[in-house]
């Protein structure tokens, strides 16, 4: 799985290895990914890691083969793995800003796709993906109009593999959050103070979600009680797409 140093990722990754999954990590920062590996094996679960950047197309389809070395063979993935840009209107996005977040929330997430499920069907034969979009991606994003962009690309490439890769028994779906206390939610907070309380007033739950219970609900798509599920992305937002 990708990004799973924390947050969403770190959350997923313990929960998965606890349901008796042999999880293999991926994310930028090694001593992060290190401890999370450490943590799961201490708790009795199987856990394996390698430095990968999503910004690295042949390092995402290298991750992939790595797992494949380790564990022989790949039953699942979690594409969580994403960045974001400071937030603005889109006149005031540079370039530079949009074409690193293309590469690191698309491109990279396509690469690890079509890797996923080459891998997939050469050992497991079938399987199940999820990615990782956003509630921000659904709706005109004035804060985020990059990141929303490359989210609803991402929801259009969900529902294109699933298409495609479902004949062989491959279910490809999405999960989108909502408001999330992650380090990048409180990025967000520390440029743009009382973002957080506001999204918040706006959700009909009135809160935040835990990286935990987006777990859950990637959980429930990766496993076999989602096994006629495939083409969804799943709102987990605490009814916000709906306010």
């Amino acid at each position: 799985m990708t990004g799973a140093s924390r947050g969403i990722g770190a959350a997923a990754a313990r929960l998965f290895a606890a349901e008796g999954a042999r999880v293999l990590l991926t994310a930028r920062t090694g001593e992060r990914l290190k401890a999370v590996a450490e943590e799961i094996r201490a708790a009795g679960g199987t856990a394996e890691y390698t430095v990968c950047d999503l910004a690295d197309t042949d390092a995402v389809r290298a991750a992939v083969g790595h797992t494949v070395d380790v564990y022989g063979r790949l039953d699942a993935a979690f594409n969580n793995g994403a960045t974001a840009v400071p937030p603005g209107p889109l006149d005031q996005a540079s370039e530079a800003d949009l074409d690193h977040v293309y590469t690191v929330n698309l491109k990279g997430t396509w690469a690890a796709v079509a890797a996923q499920v080459a891998a997939i069907r050469a050992t497991a034969g079938t399987g199940s993906i999820v990615n990782c979009s956003s509630v921000g991606g659904w709706r005109g994003n004035p804060a985020l109009p990059a990141y929303g962009a490359m989210k609803r690309a991402l929801n259009s490439l969900t529902e294109s593999a699933a298409v495609t890769y479902g004949p062989e028994g491959i279910r490809v779906n999405a999960v989108a959050p909502g408001t999330t206390l992650t380090d990048m939610v409180s990025a967000w907070e520390e440029v743009a103070p009382g973002v957080v309380d506001l999204l918040n007033s706006r959700t009909p739950l009135r809160r935040a979600a835990a990286p935990e219970e987006i777990a859950q609900a990637a959980a429930w798509l990766l496993s076999e009680r989602a096994s006629y599920v495939s083409g969804v992305v799943l709102p987990v937002d605490g009814g916000l797409h709906t306010a």
